[in-house]
């Protein structure tokens, strides 16, 4: 058995630290996000992953939702909904009949699929992966709310 060394261990404390962070602004509850985000007149995120499964939704997790740009400004501007179709993670059965009925209501095909709605909880905009990393990504989210605005 190999033991780990100084930096081994602190790779793998800072690894759980991030994935501890991501969880906890991560809602799973539609319905108590929808109200959120009414009340605080924010627009609700939803984030349609195979979180455990798809290379895109990793690489849009890794590169843009976990990173401290994207966090800072969803704080202030967003409600996060994690809409997770994972194949090895155990989920409530609630969440899973959850997901799959949001996946139909929004006739999601694929993923990452990313859905803005409004504080009214009608659909503003879809997207999903995008290049450029969080700055970018935030860039990207600011036009599609913007654009909903002026409709």
């Amino acid at each position: 058995m190999r033991k780990l060394n100084g930096l081994g261990l602190l790779v793998i404390l800072l690894a759980a630290t991030s994935l501890m962070s991501q969880t906890s602004t991560w809602d799973q509850d539609y319905e108590a996000a929808l109200k959120q985000a009414n009340k605080e007149g924010k627009y609700l995120l939803l984030n349609f992953s195979g979180s455990d499964w798809c290379v895109w939704c990793k690489r849009l997790d890794g590169e843009v939702f976990s990173q401290d740009a994207f966090k800072d400004w969803a704080d202030d501007n967003l409600v996060l909904l994690l809409v997770d179709s994972p194949r090895a993670k155990k989920q409530d059965p609630a969440v899973v009949q959850q997901n799959r009925a949001l996946m139909r209501k929004y006739a999601v095909r694929g993923f990452p699929t990313v859905l803005l709605l409004n504080p009214k909880g009608e659909l503003a905009a879809q997207t999903g992966y995008q290049y450029g990393g969080a700055e970018k990504y935030v860039e990207h989210l600011q036009e599609l709310i913007a654009k909903d605005k002026k409709s």
